[in-house]
């Protein structure tokens, strides 16, 4: 799988996040890297049969948290062990998604997380308008990662 090369700008972001021992820089993984893109295009599929507003929700976080494992996988990177795994995603995004397409779904991945995490650990509902907008996100981060040059 060959995805498209990193900007110096992109590639100083996502060296940032190593450094900080947010993300380690492993062997890319295609194999990998079309596992996890093929998980994120199931998930989409099942969306729109969904009518739980909290199972849609958490189905389209986990299809954007994908893309975002597949895009490391592709560029040879992991998150580290610990906590903040899913920050340091969104991290990664947003450093490798920094212009369209995907720019801004990968800037309102955080607030996704962040949305999930208030309704996993607090049981705070999840509304009809943040389940579309999860919706919308992992679809447009879908679509960014085929512009970089996934084949599915």
């Amino acid at each position: 799988m060959a995805v498209s090369r990193l900007t110096a700008a992109q590639q100083h972001a996502v060296d940032a996040l190593v450094t900080a021992r947010r993300i380690d820089k492993v062997t890319p993984d295609a194999a990998r890297a079309a596992a996890f893109l093929a998980a994120a295009a199931d998930r989409i599929s099942q969306l729109p049969l969904l009518t739980s507003v909290i199972v849609k929700y958490d189905l389209a976080y986990d299809a954007a948290h994908d893309v975002g494992e597949a895009l490391l996988a592709a560029y040879g990177y992991r998150t580290t062990n610990g906590p903040g795994q899913h920050e340091a995603l969104g991290r990664f995004l947003r450093a490798v998604l920094d212009s369209p397409p995907g720019d801004r779904a990968a800037k309102r991945y955080d607030r996704l997380r962040r949305t999930r995490n208030q309704s996993h650990y607090n049981a705070t509902p999840i509304g009809i308008a943040e389940a579309e907008s999860a919706e919308r996100t992992a679809e447009e981060l879908y679509n960014a990662a085929l512009a970089r040059g996934f084949v599915t």
